[in-house]
């Protein structure tokens, strides 16, 4: 069976600059790039964003940018610190909670930008409106069509549990090698509940129980995701690779998993949709659905997802990014690419749930 997904990491390489041969290879493993942003500390860099296929750390005062560029970093001097910009997403956060909008750094623009979709009041928009005036600049409001609904159903291979129909993200394990199957936390709120393999070649196949889940409360920015659960494999007789099952029979192994960074490529698997290609847009996002569940914590990418592409796989080659969590749904098919017809999708990081759950890729 090629269905249970995994999940992991690979570094992302960049050109060299230039040919002669004393000079400096440029910064281009994004653990290194964000270390770096981190000893810099978040009063001297504005964060960390891939243009035209190369890293660039945004940084504050000229001495930060001679790091980075001793580093073999390319600095980008900007007007607003990651403290400033996570100062005014904190502020917008106390409005947590209003329907189909979503919020977060944009590490490029060196803005908080804001999205509204359908749905949302005036008087709500008045309200975002407000904190954006109170910090000339350091606010973008964009507004998008379609309301924002967690995806339901099935994405990615299919699994099932009490009528449910989801889709298996990634398979990982603990330290002593039980494996644990994760998809996301809306599909069955709860635990002790039984899924089962739902596809064409392995249909109801018992996979294990649900252990643990968290689906909206309980979750904040500093590292407890907002839509996850856990399944404990207990049928030996199913094998669960680590591997992200692509249609037309194509299979990714996974071998790592990390933090994404704003503008880099991503793919995202569903069986409803089925593959589609796009870039993050900003990864660390407050959204608030059109049932009023806010979620923190979450990315936002430009792809296109549908009712029953949730719990659905997001990666980068074999790098484990994300859990499909839901999107502005409108009745209209996805199209084969990214930036489609002004679609997003919001997705858990899957490295705050195996941080949390002490958990690996494999």
């Amino acid at each position: 069976m090629q269905s249970l997904l995994a999940a992991s990491l690979v570094t992302v390489a960049a050109t060299p600059p230039g040919s002669a041969n004393d000079s400096p290879k440029l910064l281009a493993d994004l653990n290194q790039a964000a270390a770096l942003a981190t000893q810099l500390g978040a009063d001297r860099t504005g964060g960390t964003y891939y243009k035209d296929g190369r890293l660039v750390i945004t940084v504050t005062d000229e001495a930060a940018a001679r790091t980075v560029r001793e580093a073999g970093g390319v600095p980008e001097l900007v007007t607003r610190s990651a403290a400033e910009l996570a100062a005014v997403h904190t502020e917008l956060d106390e409005l947590a909670g209003i329907p189909n909008t979503a919020w977060g750094e944009d590490v490029e623009s060196n803005q908080v930008s804001v999205e509204v979709y359908g749905g949302v009041s005036a008087a709500d928009q008045a309200r975002i409106a407000e904190v954006a005036e109170a910090h000339p600049g350091a606010v973008s409001i964009n507004r998008h069509g379609g309301k924002l609904e967690p995806a339901v159903l099935r994405g990615g291979y299919g699994i099932t549990s009490e009528g449910w129909n989801c889709s298996a993200a990634f398979n990982a394990a603990n330290s002593s090698n039980t494996v644990y199957t994760i998809t996301a936390g809306h599909c069955a709120p709860g635990t002790g509940n039984v899924w089962y393999v739902n596809d064409s070649t392995q249909s109801y196949q018992r996979i294990g129980i649900q252990t643990a889940y968290r689906w909206g409360g309980n979750c904040d920015s500093a590292g407890r995701a907002c839509d996850w659960a856990t399944i404990k494999k207990d049928n030996a007789a199913l094998d669960t690779y680590g591997t992200v099952g692509y249609w037309h029979n194509v299979n990714v192994q996974i071998t790592n998993s990390r933090y994404a960074a704003q503008n880099e490529d991503a793919d995202r698997v569903g069986r409803t949709s089925q593959d589609k290609v796009g870039h993050i847009t900003k990864p660390n996002v407050t959204v608030t659905y059109d049932d009023g569940t806010t979620l923190y914590g979450m990315y936002e990418s430009t792809h296109c997802s549908r009712q029953g592409d949730s719990g659905g796989p997001l990666l980068h080659g074999s790098t484990a990014l994300g859990i499909v969590s839901g999107g502005n749904y409108v009745d209209k098919p996805c199209g084969d690419s990214d930036a489609q017809s002004d679609r997003y999708t919001y997705s858990t990081r899957i490295q705050d749930v195996l941080n949390e759950r002490g958990l690996h890729v494999y």
